[in-house]
Formats: C-alpha cells, sequence, structure tokens
C-alpha cells in the first residue's frame, strides 16, 4: 500500500485542521448530559407533586458553529454560584446537592431509638415478655449513643425484670453493678431496697438486713428535694427488717421491730398492718396469750383493716389451742355473721377466712364430741354459698351432727337432700358423696326396723315372758 503525499505547501493548513478536531472532540466529551425536563416533576410552594407539571420550553432554534474563540473559553469555575431564580418565576431553581449522612440527624435518630428501648423494656416485663424485655435493656446497654442515665435506666430495669421473672441471682448481680458504679446516685435508696427484698427471696436473710439498713443510712445522706419519697422509703425499710427477722423464724426480734413501728408517725394503714403482724409474731413465737391480747385489741381498733378476717381466725384458733373452746366458738360465729355485711368489699378474701376458720374449728368440735358447737358452725356455713360444691358436703355433715344427737328425722331430711341434689347434677363430681349419704338413710332405715321389731317383741306376751324369766333363770344358775 502507497503512502499518501501531499505537497509541501499544503502541509501547515492540515496540521492545522488535525489540531482544531483534536480539540472539538475534547470539549464535546467534557460537556454534562443534557437531562430531559419531563423527568423532574414540578412542584409547588409546599412541595406537593400533585400541582400540574410546568409546560416544556419551545425548541430552540439551530445554533450557528461556534467560532474557534468560543471552543477555546474555559468553563465555569465550580465554585461560581447558580443564578437564583427570579420572584414570581416557574422556574425551579438549582436544588441543593443532598447529604446523605448528616451527623445530626443520624444522633437525633439514634437518642430517639434508645428513648423508645427504654420505654419498651418495662412495658414487656410487665406483660411478662421477660426475653423480648432483656433484650431491649442489653441493647441500650451496648448503644454507642446511650447517655448515663440511659445506662442508669436500662439497668434498673433489666434488675427488676429479672427479679420479676424469678432469677434472682441476676438480678442480685445487676443491682450490685449498678450501686459499684454509680454509688451516688440519688435512686440509691430504691436500689438497695430492692437488693434487700431480692436476697430475702433467695433465703440469705443476714444480707438482707444489712442491705435494709444501707437503706436507712442513704437516706440521711440524700441532699436536695423529694424528701417525702425518702421518708417513705426508710419506713418502708423498717417494715423489711421486721419482715426478715419473721422470716428468718426470729419471731422475739421480729415483734419488737412491728412494736416499734407501731410508737412512729406512721399513716393508719401502716400503724394497722405493724399492730397485726405484731400478733402475728406473738402466736408464732408462741406467747398465745399476749397474742390474743394484740389480735383483740387490733380488732377492736382497726375494725376496717385488710387483716381482719385473718386476724379473727387467729384469734379463734388460738383460743381453742389454749382449751378455752366456748371463746373459740363465739370468735368462729363471730367471724361468719356479724362480718358478712362486709363482704361485698373483698368478698374473696372474706370467703376464704371465713370458710377456712369454720371448716377447722366446726371439724375439730366434731371430733371432741362438742356437736352442738359442730352443728352451729356448719349450719352458719351453709349460708355463705349456694354453690353445690360447697353446700353438699356442709349438709352431709349436718346429717352426721343430727343423727348423733338424736334427731332422725332431722338428720334423714339432710341426707335425703344431698342425695336428691347430687342425682340432679350430671356431672360425677358428688357420686361418691350421694352414695355415703343413701348409705347413712338405709342405716336409718334399718334402726327404724329393728327398733319396731323390738318394741313389737317386748309388747308381745312372749316377749314380757322372756323378759321376767331371763333374770330367774340367771339367778338359778348363780351357785
Amino acid at each position: 500500500m502507497t503512502r499518501p503525499s501531499f505537497p509541501p505547501s499544503s502541509l501547515p493548513i492540515i496540521c492545522l485542521i488535525f489540531v482544531c478536531g483534536i480539540h472539538s472532540h475534547a470539549v464535546a466529551a467534557s460537556a454534562p448530559a443534557l437531562i430531559p425536563t419531563d423527568t423532574h416533576p414540578a412542584t409547588g410552594p409546599e412541595g406537593d407533586a400533585e400541582h400540574e407539571p410546568t409546560a416544556a420550553p419551545p425548541p430552540a432554534a439551530e445554533e450557528a458553529p461556534a467560532s474557534p474563540s468560543a471552543l477555546t473559553t474555559p468553563a465555569d469555575p465550580p465554585n461560581k454560584k447558580a443564578p437564583a431564580p427570579k420572584p414570581g418565576s416557574t422556574e425551579p431553581g438549582p436544588s441543593a446537592p443532598a447529604r446523605p449522612n448528616d451527623p445530626a440527624a443520624a444522633k437525633s435518630h439514634a437518642t430517639e431509638e434508645v428513648q423508645s428501648l427504654l420505654r419498651l423494656g418495662p412495658t414487656l416485663t410487665d406483660r411478662g415478655d421477660y426475653q423480648a424485655a432483656e433484650i431491649a435493656f442489653h441493647q441500650v446497654l451496648r448503644h454507642p449513643v446511650a447517655q448515663e442515665a440511659d445506662i442508669k435506666g436500662a439497668l434498673l430495669g433489666l434488675a427488676r425484670m429479672h427479679r420479676k421473672q424469678g432469677s434472682f441471682t441476676k438480678a442480685v448481680a445487676v443491682y450490685e453493678r449498678f450501686l459499684k458504679d454509680y454509688p451516688n446516685d440519688e435512686r440509691l435508696p430504691d436500689a438497695l431496697l430492692d437488693l434487700g427484698r431480692t436476697f430475702r427471696d433467695l433465703g440469705i436473710h443476714k444480707l438482707a438486713l444489712g442491705r435494709f439498713y444501707s437503706v436507712l443510712n442513704s437516706t440521711l445522706k440524700v441532699s436536695g428535694g423529694n424528701f417525702e419519697h425518702y421518708q417513705l422509703i426508710a419506713r418502708t425499710a423498717q417494715f423489711e427488717i421486721a419482715q426478715t427477722h419473721l422470716d428468718a423464724g426470729e419471731y422475739a426480734e421480729a415483734n419488737k421491730f412491728f412494736t416499734r413501728l407501731r410508737l412512729l408517725d406512721l399513716a393508719p394503714a401502716d400503724r394497722a398492718r405493724a399492730h397485726f403482724m405484731s400478733a402475728y409474731a406473738l402466736r408464732l413465737q408462741g406467747d398465745r396469750e399476749n397474742a390474743v391480747t394484740t389480735l383483740r385489741s387490733f380488732i377492736e381498733q382497726s375494725p376496717d383493716d385488710e387483716n381482719i378476717p385473718e386476724a379473727r381466725y387467729l384469734l379463734a384458733i388460738t383460743l381453742r389451742e389454749l382449751n378455752r373452746p366456748q371463746e373459740a366458738f363465739a370468735a368462729t360465729l363471730e367471724l361468719l355473721r356479724r362480718e358478712q355485711d362486709r363482704n361485698a368489699t373483698n368478698s374473696k378474701r372474706w370467703a376464704y377466712w371465713q370458710r377456712r376458720t369454720g371448716n377447722q374449728l366446726a371439724n375439730e368440735f366434731f371430733e371432741t364430741g362438742d356437736l352442738m358447737s359442730a352443728h352451729s358452725i356448719y349450719t352458719s356455713l351453709v349460708q355463705l354459698s349456694p354453690e353445690p360444691a360447697w353446700r353438699l358436703p356442709l349438709l352431709y355433715q349436718i346429717g352426721l351432727c343430727q343423727e348423733r344427737l338424736g334427731s332422725i328425722e332431722q338428720a334423714r331430711g339432710s341426707y335425703q337432700s344431698v342425695v336428691e341434689a347430687a342425682s340432679a347434677s350430671p356431672t360425677s363430681e358428688f357420686a361418691e358423696l350421694a352414695k355415703m349419704a343413701a348409705w347413712r338413710l338405709e342405716h336409718l332405715n334399718w334402726r327404724e326396723r329393728v327398733d319396731q321389731q323390738l318394741t313389737t317383741f317386748f309388747s308381745t306376751t312372749t316377749g314380757k315372758q322372756a323378759a321376767t324369766s331371763t333374770p330367774s333363770s340367771d339367778a338359778a344358775a348363780t351357785p
């Protein structure tokens, strides 16, 4: 292939054309690509994309070829600001470049996430979802933006969750970490109080007492407001000390602390509770006489307290243990009859202690042969509930009392009521009781037939002769 040859005179012109072509190609390559206008929806003053789009501008006329000087003009410097849109103009101005990683926005989002987890943890704990609550609290503890207050709240929430779950060892570990890391926190008395309760739940009474005494010391050192709260914490710690002695079997110490609490300026409910617990400790200690005295004074001074039904139960059985049956019988009837009008305020509590007291005392009277007292208590117990499961066993016991007291017709009526009520029930719950009542009826009928036969026998001549001849024959046989 032959190479083309150019005349020497045309060589400068060819070089100029070649250089201009290279420069034009470079300028075209560096120019930004044109974006079609219909890819950006026009927005209104409030940024709503539902506004009608702006009409596209008419196509521009063909531009004349740029001169060599225009091609060589340098581009605008990068720091040169674009012209702002004119007022009233519908043309959108150039948007500012997006900042994908805004540190302030990211920090705000992370802080809100921590607060959400702190709110979520207690809610899950109260709901019983302990696994999810633990995850929430641990996420707060590991979160990079969590503040000191957040860490404190997460630790206390985690300890409370473990304690409510029954994981007392884990709860102790978390409370101890909080006390070690934040010894001057204002919530220190509350944490010590809960830690003492956790030790008591574990059966470590000595450590529990130490933490409760630390509560008393910490409330004296805390400065600032909320004085009433710390007073309440101190009183609660004293109650917990007395209760811990009671749980540890140190009844004399428990009675001493409960008696001291009665001397403090407490709310009526707290003073009544200390009074009742003092009597309870005396009974456990074995001092029944003082227990009876304290229980009676408590019933007299706090007749509306929630512990009154249990106090009457303790009074009745303590009197029975002191071999004072008539006083025990009177205390039981007082509980069953007089307090029925107060049953509506706390029916379940009253019903429990009424049934327990009546059953226990009536059974003891029945076993010892005091049938009249047993019959009276059983009759009062029947009035407590119309449920067959409650009434039918009591009716059977009433029948036994009536039978032993010689009231055969009344006993037959009680047994017959049990059989009829049991047969009316579609379940087999009362089948055994019905069999027992039916057997007692047959026994009563048999006794009645035997009595009639004996009466008939001894009313005849043969019977009279047998009755009169028997002693003479016995006398003849005697040497």
